[in-house]
Parts: C-alpha cells; sequence; structure tokens
C-alpha cells in the first residue's frame, strides 16, 4: 500500500534532499567494487560483453532508501540507471514505503528502476548495488516503524540513531535513519560533543573524585566548550537527577539519561523540568537512551522528553530486492 499524499510527503522530500556529497560516495562506492574484484572478475568473463538490461524488483515491504549508493555503482562502472515514477504519480521512489501485500502489483513484487550498460559491467556492480540498497532501506524501514510509534502515542519528540553503526558503512545507515524519518544525531564525532561516562570518568581520575561529581561534570563541559566553540552543542550523559542537575548548572545543551527504566526516566526528566523551571537556567533538552526498542519506546514517551535515541543500524530487517537481466535487442 502507498502512502497517501499529505504533510508527510513534503518532509520525505525535504529529506530526500539531504544526500552526501558525490564526492563521499564516489570514494565510497570504489572501495566497494574494489573490495568485490581486487584482480579478476572470472565469473563474469563467460558472459559476451553486449549491451544489456536490468530490472530492478523491491520483493519484500519496506522504505525504498539508497538510491544514490545504487545509481553510483552503476555509473562506476559505465552503466545508466532510470527509476521509475511511482503509482498515481506520488513523486520520487526513494524514500516511499511500500508493502508487498498490495494485490495491485504482480506477484508481490514491484519494478522500481532500469539498469542498462554492458552485460559484464551489470553483473559486476549488481551484488554490490543490492547489498548497499538493501541494507540502507532497512535502517530506513526501521526508523520508520519508531515514527510510527510517536504517531500512535500523539508524542511529538525526536526518535534519533545512535553512533553505533557498521564502520566503513555509516555514511549509508545515516543517511538511511534520516530517510526513514529519524534523527541522524551525530553524524560523527566533529557534530557535537558527548560526554559519555568514561569521559567522565577519565577527568575524575585527574581531580580524584567520583565520575558524576558536579565538580567534575562542570570541569569536562568546561574543557569542550574551550574545545569545540560556541557553535557546538554539548551533552552530557547523567546517570542520577543528581548529576543531570550538575550538567544542565554547568551549561550542558543535551542531558542524557541513560540506562533508565521507563518509569525512572520519566519521573527523572519531569523532576529536573520542574527543578529548573523558573530559573535562569538555559534551555536544554533531555534524552533517553540505553536498550530502548520498539516494544518498551512507548514507555519514554512522556511530556518531559525531547530525545529517544536508538540503536537504528543494529539488528534491522533488510529489505529484498533482486536485478533480473536480460541481453538488450541490437
Amino acid at each position: 500500500m502507498l502512502a497517501s499524499m499529505n504533510d508527510d510527503d513534503e518532509v520525505r522530500t525535504e529529506r530526500r534532499n539531504v544526500t552526501p556529497l558525490p564526492i563521499f560516495i564516489t570514494s565510497l562506492v570504489q572501495q566497494w567494487l574494489l573490495e568485490d574484484a581486487p584482480s579478476f572478475d572470472f565469473s563474469s568473463s563467460v558472459v559476451a560483453d553486449r549491451l544489456a538490461t536490468g530490472i530492478l524488483w523491491q520483493k519484500s515491504s519496506g522504505v525504498v532508501a539508497g538510491r544514490p549508493f545504487f545509481d553510483a555503482v552503476f555509473e562506476a562502472l559505465g552503466c545508466q540507471v532510470v527509476w521509475n515514477r511511482t503509482i498515481d504519480g506520488i513523486g520520487e521512489v526513494e524514500g516511499q514505503f511500500w508493502t508487498d501485500a498490495d494485490v495491485s502489483e504482480a506477484g508481490g513484487k514491484r519494478a522500481l528502476a532500469t539498469v542498462r550498460g554492458p552485460a559484464r559491467r551489470l553483473l559486476q556492480g549488481e551484488r554490490t548495488a543490492l547489498n548497499a540498497l538493501s541494507r540502507c532501506s532497512g535502517v530506513a524501514t526501521r526508523a520508520r516503524q519508531f515514527q510510527l510509534l510517536c504517531r500512535e502515542h500523539h508524542w511529538a519528540g525526536t526518535i534519533a540513531g545512535t553512533r553505533k553503526t557498521t564502520p566503513g558503512f555509516r555514511l549509508v545507515e545515516k543517511y538511511g535513519m534520516q530517510l526513514g524519518g529519524a534523527d541522524m544525531h551525530r553524524v560523527d564525532l566533529s557534530g557535537m560533543v558527548m560526554l559519555k561516562d568514561n569521559h567522565l570518568a577519565c577527568i575524575g581520575l585527574e581531580l580524584n573524585r567520583p565520575a558524576d561529581d558536579a565538580l567534575v561534570i562542570r570541569e569536562a563541559v568546561r574543557r569542550a566548550r574551550a574545545c569545540a566553540g560556541f557553535s557546538v552543542k554539548i551533552e552530557v550523559e547523567c546517570s542520577s537527577e543528581a548529576s543531570a542537575l550538575a550538567a544542565i548548572a554547568a551549561g550542558a545543551d543535551v542531558i542524557m539519561l541513560d540506562n533508565m527504566d521507563p518509569s525512572t526516566f520519566c519521573r527523572t526528566a519531569e523532576r529536573l523540568r520542574q527543578q529548573t523551571n523558573g530559573t535562569q537556567a538555559h534551555r536544554y533538552l533531555i534524552e533517553a537512551s540505553g536498550g530502548i526498542s520498539l516494544e518498551t519506546a512507548p514507555a519514554y514517551m512522556c511530556a518531559a522528553a525531547d530525545i529517544i535515541s536508538v540503536s537504528l543500524s543494529q539488528g534491522y530487517g533488510c529489505v529484498d530486492f533482486s536485478l533480473k537481466i536480460s541481453f538488450t535487442d541490437p
């Protein structure tokens, strides 16, 4: 079933406009292709190098995500990709959710794009392109599931994907989060300062104080601000109400209440709001984090919470795609 045209389509279009710079995609794709064929490709060599056409099929439910990477693989191999317009004219396929339960599509699948080029090149790029598309779509689909939970529970906060990404594949997974409707959180270490328990523990050792001591937290935030400047936000991981209040007083922009059960989190977040209401405390955000799943997320969606961070790039299911190749008539 295709989503109807509404405000969500405008948001989807805006999110689709946020794509990695081509130079980074090209570099990434080159690494993938070299990994797959660092010397010879014996399998493709047995095929006549005639012009061929490949049809990209979506075979399972999910959000389509990863077109920039799919296209770049075949462009690097001298092939051309043409994407189909969606059913009922609802904009681009990229970012769109489709379910294989839609009986209007023959055989529970639908054609998304056509790839044309030399047969050997199509074969060389096939698996690499499908892997990227399948996994990116899986992350986007998981992000969409969390967004649907937010709507169901009338929670206006933000779902954010953590930095627990696959080494060498972060760009794809973060793009999938973005297209699925989640926030990418910090894309890399330069995106935001996050002072976690180990950072605080190290400074605590220097000062001979516990990691959650107010003086340690204040010193950590001070150092972070001195290093990163005014334009970079600072987040502090807190395990208690007292450490959270210390982080707020120190000027942290985001307070992460980590590894708290839902009731403790909501109670702590509400008390923080109450204790800083009407004071000179700056505006801060409260984030829930630590092992939150689709099943437990609704319990964290309280009025005092701004952000729920989850590991969108771990444990997701891949969306099934295939590329069926045939020779192009001369």
